[in-house]
C-alpha cells in the first residue's frame, strides 16, 4: 500500500517535470535563444547588485554594532580581550 502511494507521487512529480521541460522548450523555440540569454544576463546582473547591496548593508550594521560594544567596554572601563593566548600560541618556549 505504502509503495502504491509513492509510485503515484513519483508519476505526478514526472509528469509535472516532463510538462515544465515541454514548455520550457516550446518558449524557447518560439523567441529564440537571444533573447532568452539576454534575461538570463539580466536576471543575474540584479541578483549580483542585490547582493552586493545586502553585503554592502550587513558591513555596515556590523561596524555599527561593533562601535557600540567598544563604547560600552570602554564605559565600563573593560578592556578589549586579546584574541589568542600569547603565551599558549608560543612555539619557541
Amino acid at each position: 500500500m505504502v509503495a502504491h502511494g509513492l509510485l503515484a507521487k513519483a508519476t505526478r512529480t514526472v509528469f509535472t517535470g516532463l510538462v515544465g521541460v515541454s514548455a520550457y522548450e516550446v518558449v524557447r523555440r518560439a523567441v529564440g535563444n537571444a533573447p532568452v540569454h539576454r534575461a538570463a544576463v539580466t536576471a543575474t546582473e540584479w541578483g549580483l547588485r542585490g547582493t552586493r547591496r545586502a553585503e554592502v548593508a550587513a558591513e555596515a550594521a556590523r561596524l555599527k554594532v561593533a562601535d557600540v560594544v567598544a563604547e560600552a567596554r570602554d564605559r565600563i572601563g573593560d578592556d578589549a580581550s586579546l584574541p589568542v593566548d600569547p603565551v599558549a600560541e608560543d612555539c619557541c618556549s
